[in-house]
């Protein structure tokens, strides 16, 4: 049983930046990756960025690469979504995930846990 609750989203001026985090509890934690992705209203969740919890290797989508970076504090059990360069079309419910597989890292339905979801609001 594992349990992701995300912070750090809010309402940013485009071109402006904000850092999400995702803390991660349970007696073990021991995903293949951790990712991030977002969904607006009549639409599947898309995905943004993944990580490999044991080894680190990154994954972006095409629309956030060079302004996007995903990081992990592999201690405390966290992930992060650093966001800089904002866009208008960032704004979605931005949700963590923990799970996934080899080959399937971008894919939601591999996920086997899920945060509650931030709201990202960008402005212009």
């Amino acid at each position: 049983q594992v349990q992701l609750v995300e912070s750090g989203g809010g309402l940013v001026q485009a071109g402006g930046s904000l850092r999400l985090s995702c803390a991660a509890s349970g007696r073990t934690f021991s995903p293949y990756g951790m990712g991030w992705f977002r969904q607006v209203p009549g639409k599947g969740r898309e995905f943004v960025a993944a990580i490999t919890w044991s080894g680190g290797s990154t994954y972006y989508a095409d629309s956030v690469k060079g302004r996007f970076t995903i990081s992990r504090d592999y201690a405390k059990k966290t992930v992060f979504l650093q966001m800089n360069s904002l866009k208008p079309e960032d704004t979605a419910v931005y949700y963590c995930s923990a799970g996934g597989r080899a080959g399937y890292i971008l894919v939601a339905r591999e996920y086997d846990y899920w945060g509650q979801g931030t709201q990202v609001t960008v402005s212009s």
